[in-house]
């Protein structure tokens, strides 16, 4: 593989693939579809004020990059979800648009990643 992973690594997903490179791109694909949903319902929830929809979704969210070892990303997250569990919202916008940076360039790796397995395989 030529592409290099900064925002993602895929060791966990390795391991918990045991070798399966057809479960491994169902797991990214996956994450790829959530990838947009989870930044739309975070800045809906925050927007709509239902902080404890914002506070489970970050839960979901943190779970989601935690497989992709996104470990600074999950504790924005973490931090997402404990603000809003203690209605503190004037700290959470600039972590969810954090957030949103590393969950876009998470998934252009991987979209690149997919592409070079598929190739690898022609």
């Amino acid at each position: 593989m030529d592409g290099q992973l900064n925002h993602v690594n895929l060791g966990y997903l390795d391991d918990i693939s045991g070798g399966d490179s057809n479960f491994k791109k169902e797991l990214i694909g996956i994450f790829l579809k959530q990838i947009p949903d989870f930044i739309r319902n975070l800045h809906r929830f925050l927007i709509d004020d239902e902080i404890e929809n914002l506070a489970k979704e970050a839960h979901t969210a943190k779970s989601s990059v935690l497989i992709f070892m996104m470990e600074e990303t999950g504790k924005n997250l973490k931090k997402i979800q404990l603000l809003a569990e203690n209605n503190q919202k004037e700290e959470i916008l600039p972590l969810i648009l954090k957030v949103q940076d590393d969950m876009d360039k998470a998934s252009a790796e991987l979209h690149v990643f997919l592409d070079e397995l598929e190739l690898a395989k022609k």
